[in-house]
């Protein structure tokens, strides 16, 4: 009764922590003048299907956990039920593989990004996310393609009824369709990500680089050159913590339901399926901080929002500096880009005072 009762506090407590800090998030970009440009759409679409998935799914998932997995409301409500659960998880994970494009595109193009990312291209991509992922959810399960025997699943499971013996609510991954369906939903945007996260550490290393090689020997020590590799070094833990997290979180759960589809188990491990089910929505929990709070600018919005403070004084204070600020990551980039112009003049001015010192009499630099 004790561990129940603990479980129970610790299920309510995460779903708190998620619907808090994706309405956070919202929040942020409304109040901030700062975060209204066109790459936060995304962050705002990514915290929605969060606060969606921790509104109308954990409420569900969490009473299948204290209640043992036993559902009372019939197999029609339990399909709606794994239908939302799947559409909101596979559009949170489209969105993040939207978010790791626009990073690209941001550091790589940055003189035309803005032309290349519209409102109208960043609306037609969400709506293109939220369309696959029903298309992915809605349409195995309600046509039978997820079973065994390609019948719909919990077709005669009516209201009250407890089902068969050992039944519950529980997305069935009984056949080869598992591996179309993971390959579409997690590994594909996984292997994309990566490429555009090992890119974007590329150009970040290419920029240090070129800064270290247009600094003469006698400023390789200066403040520019040591903040350039610092915030190469900011950028590289960055990625590497959003891709980490994103994989901690959802390899153990897709990986786990493969097994089970490709051998056929109709009742897979009750607390391995628990713990692989909730370290998956544990990444839309972390969400809100992962991605928006590593930002200075909603760093401000939030520290703001919880102290009840006006953002909009600050905003008007500090536009000037940190209005071009578009991403955790673009933001480091701009700096560095910055920076590299300063080696390049002093090199130049170098070589003025070795031309006049060949002519007239020495000079000191």
């Amino acid at each position: 009764m004790v561990s129940m009762f603990f479980l129970w506090v610790g299920l309510v407590m995460f779903i708190v922590f998620t619907v808090g800090g994706n309405v956070l998030v919202c929040l942020a970009v409304i109040t901030s003048r700062r975060l209204r440009h066109i790459s936060s759409c995304f962050l705002v679409a990514l915290a929605v299907t969060d606060l969606l998935l921790g509104l109308f799914v954990l409420p569900f998932s969490a009473t299948l956990e204290l209640r043992a997995g036993r559902w009372p409301l019939g197999g029609a409500a339990c399909n709606i039920y794994l239908s939302v659960d799947v559409t909101l998880s596979t559009a949170s994970i489209f969105t993040l593989l939207a978010i790791s494009v626009d990073r690209y595109m941001a550091i790589s193009s940055p003189l035309s990004y803005t032309t290349r990312l519209t409102p109208a291209r960043a609306t037609a991509a969400i709506v293109a996310i939220w369309i696959l992922a029903l298309t992915f959810a809605f349409t195995p399960i309600h046509m039978g393609w997820n079973t065994a025997d390609f019948h719909v699943q919990n077709y005669d499971w009516r209201m009250g009824d407890k089902g068969e013996e050992g039944q519950t609510c529980r997305y069935e991954w009984n056949n080869n369709y598992v591996l179309l369906a993971v390959s579409c939903i997690f590994f594909f945007p996984l292997l994309v990500m990566c490429w555009m996260y090992h890119r974007i550490f590329c150009m970040a290393r290419e920029q240090v680089r070129r800064i270290r090689a247009a600094t003469p020997s006698f400023t390789r020590s200066s403040a520019c050159l040591k903040g350039a590799t610092l915030r190469q070094h900011k950028a590289t833990v960055t990625l590497a913590t959003v891709l980490g997290v994103f994989i901690v979180c959802w390899l153990p759960f897709f990986t786990f339901f493969t097994c089970m589809g490709l051998r056929h188990e109709r009742e897979p491990p009750q607390l391995t399926h628990s713990i692989v089910l909730w370290l998956g929505y544990f990444n839309s929990a972390l969400n809100p901080i992962l991605y928006p709070a590593l930002n200075r600018d909603f760093r401000h919005a939030y520290w703001h929002l919880l102290h009840c403070r006006n953002p909009y004084k600050i905003n008007s204070i500090s536009i000037r500096t940190l209005g071009k600020n578009r991403s955790i990551i673009s933001h480091e980039f701009e700096s560095i880009n910055k920076c590299s112009k300063i080696p390049l003049k002093m090199h130049h001015n170098q070589q003025d005072i070795n031309a006049e010192s060949a002519a007239g009499p020495n000079h000191t630099s």
